[in-house]
Parts: structure tokens; sequence; C-alpha cells
């Protein structure tokens, strides 16, 4: 169906996905900082449940007054795949972030999920130009940069574990792009029943006591909003647009994150970090404009 548009209005719908992108971004960047900055003082599974139990809660809701078409049992069993790799990913991510892995899954997680599905959609769609193919190794190179952390590489041990959760990533954006073009509002919101289904699971199989405080219960509340819609979005964009365009711009939200980090927290911006958001900034328009 691309190949047969004529350039002109696939070009225009392609800057439309990448401005579905670059809210994605920007959703999914300052729900990571709400939802990690809450994580810090209250258990980081029951502040992912609430997030999750919220972002079904608003997308569902939006379904419902929006009146959207309900998609059919095969869509809904895709975006519920979708969310429960994705809620898996995310535990294992948290797991092992809490374990002082942080130096080895953040970079090479955040790569595979994005390298995965743009893999994949070179095989299904055809291989981009040679400017968009530039851009998303220039994106590529900041994801990493931005996600890497300073303090080295981490544990070698923790190697599988990035693996294990940048295939869940990569299966995220993998399956949710299988919903096809069904109402996008459901799409996001199956995927929170899936990725419900799994954190609760952890939360009620673990043992020992956990809590959270009301600041953070309210904050983790917020986050699932706001990645919830970051998943509208994103599915709004690989709707739009190539799914390799849609998932290399999308995962550069960590940009976002460490942005807050250092304005609000006032942690240390280095050099890399920095020349990582650049590789970023000029790697979106050599993918929008191809």
């Amino acid at each position: 169906m691309v190949s047969s548009m004529p350039r002109a209005m696939w070009a225009s719908l392609q800057v439309v996905s990448t401005g579905f992108s670059l809210a994605a971004v920007v959703c999914w960047g300052v729900s990571d900082f709400t939802g990690g900055y809450a994580s810090k003082r209250s258990d980081a599974f029951l502040v992912t449940l609430l997030a999750h139990s919220s972002g079904f809660l608003l997308m569902g809701g939006l379904a419902v007054a929006t009146h959207a078409p309900l998609p059919d049992r095969a869509s809904q069993l895709w975006a519920m795949l979708a969310g429960a790799l994705g809620g898996t990913a995310l535990a294992i991510f948290y797991r092992t972030l809490a374990a002082g892995n942080m130096g080895l899954i953040a970079p090479v997680s955040a790569v595979l999920a994005a390298g995965i599905p743009t893999g994949f959609a070179m095989i299904t769609e055809g291989v981009p130009g040679a400017i968009t193919t530039t851009g998303f190794l220039l994106a590529g190179l900041g994801i990493w940069l931005v996600s890497r952390p300073e303090d080295g590489m981490g544990k070698p041990e923790g190697l599988w574990m990035a693996v294990i959760a940048g295939f869940g990533f990569a299966g995220f954006f993998i399956f949710i792009h299988r919903t096809g073009d069904t109402s996008a509002v459901w799409a996001a919101a199956h995927s929170r029943v899936g990725s419900l289904i799994v954190v609760g699971l952890i939360v009620l199989l673990r043992p020992g006591k956990h809590r959270v405080e009301w600041r953070d219960a309210a904050l983790g509340l917020f986050a699932g909003c706001l990645d919830s819609t970051g998943t509208l979005f994103f599915i709004r964009a690989e709707q739009t647009g190539r799914l390799d365009a849609a998932v290399v711009i999308s995962s550069l939200y960590p940009a976002i994150t460490v942005l807050m980090a250092r304005l609000f927290l006032r942690e240390h911006f280095t050099r890399w970090k920095a020349a990582g958001i650049v590789a970023a900034l000029v790697a979106v328009p050599l993918i929008a404009l191809q």
C-alpha cells in the first residue's frame, strides 16, 4: 500500500507520523521521570500497578466516551499480548536496576527495544533510503548515550536480564503493530489489560510486605495516564507511517527523562548525554523528511 502512494502524499503522512512519535516521546519521557521518582521512596511494583490501572481507566473511558468501534477479537488479543510483554519487560527492568546493574541493562535494553522492531519493519516494509538509515543510526547512538549511566557498564551477569527486557519491549512494539488500523484508544486500553494482569500477579506472588506513600501513589496514577497516552500516540504514529520510523523516534524518550532529572533534581549532566541528545535532534528530521 505504501509503495502505491504518490511520493508527496507518503512524505506528508510520514511528517504526521513523526508528530505522533514526538508526542509519545514527551509523554513517555515525563512518565518515566514521574514514575521513577515515585519509586525511589515507595515499592516500584505497586507504583507500576497503580500506573497501569490509571492508564487502563483513562484509555477505556476515552474509548467509551468517543464511541470508538470495538476491535475484533484478534486485535484485542494482540494488544493484550503486547501489554503483557511490555509489563513483564518493565518488571525485569526495575528488578535488575534494583540489583545494581543499571550501567548494563539501561543501554542494552533500550537499543534492543528499538533495533529489533526496526529490523522487523525493514524486512516486512522494505529498507528505507540512505538518509533515513543514517537517521536510524544516529538515533541508535543517541539512545545509547542518553540511556548509558556514568558509572561503567554494570556487572556482566546482568547481560541476559538486559537482553530479556529488550526483547520484551521490542515485542510490545511489534505486537501492538499487529492490531492494524483498529481503534487506537481501544488498542491502548487492551494493552493495559495485559500489563495489569502481569504486574498484578507479580505484586500478589511476591513475599513480604510492600508499601506506597499517598504522594507516590498520586504520582504513579499521573505517570500511568501519561504512559498510556504515549502508547496511544505511538499507535497512531505506526498507523500513519512506517513502523521502524515510529519505533526509532519514539524510543528517544530517555532524553526527556534525562533533561527533567537535570532540571528538577539537579542531576549531573555529562558531555556524553549532551552528545546523545544532539544526535537525537539531528536524527529526527533525517527520519521524518525521507
